[in-house]
């Protein structure tokens, strides 16, 4: 597991908050907005970088204007825990382009799923052949959700003096 980075200060932080809106930005613009030379920017971009702190960039899609604006979450109980079987399950989730994010969770079931599909008849499809079929599943539960408050991902934050 990567280990938490503590050593960002205020001009990192302010590096990935203008990344998070906006991650083709020039490196000079940045530089503009963060308040410093090129040259500094540029090395702590790519510390940030070589850290595993920005992870890499991406163009996200309208999921609308695609069709593909069904949500399901999904809680998935399994009928064996122990690593061997979380580790089969893990690598069949990884092979299913439908599911978005997979969670294991503490608590009355074993994983949450965000699926995402075309429509109920997609969604219906993706559950009885994919997910039910996953290693391990003993039992499903569906959630539809039926609107999108905030689905942008992780905007970073300043420290808040707790971990």
């Amino acid at each position: 597991m990567p280990e938490k980075t503590d050593a960002l200060d205020a001009f990192d932080r302010k590096i990935l908050d203008v990344l998070a809106v906006d991650g083709r930005i020039s490196v000079t613009a940045l530089a503009q907005r963060i308040g410093l030379s090129k040259s500094p920017t540029q090395a702590r971009l790519r510390r940030l970088e070589e850290s595993g702190v920005i992870r890499g960039y991406r163009a996200l899609f309208d999921a609308i204007r695609l069709g593909r604006d069904h949500v399901a979450f999904v809680e998935v109980k399994l009928s064996d825990t122990r690593e061997a079987a979380l580790a089969q399950f893990n690598k069949a989730v990884m092979k299913i382009p439908e599911i978005e994010q997979c969670h294991l969770i503490a608590g009355a079931f074993d994983y949450l799923m965000k699926v995402r599909t075309t429509g109920m008849t997609g969604y219906r499809a993706v559950l009885a052949d994919k997910i039910s079929t996953l290693p391990h599943v003993s039992h499903t539960s569906t959630y539809m959700a039926m609107q999108a408050v905030k689905e942008e991902g992780l905007t970073p934050v300043a420290p808040t003096g707790g971990s």
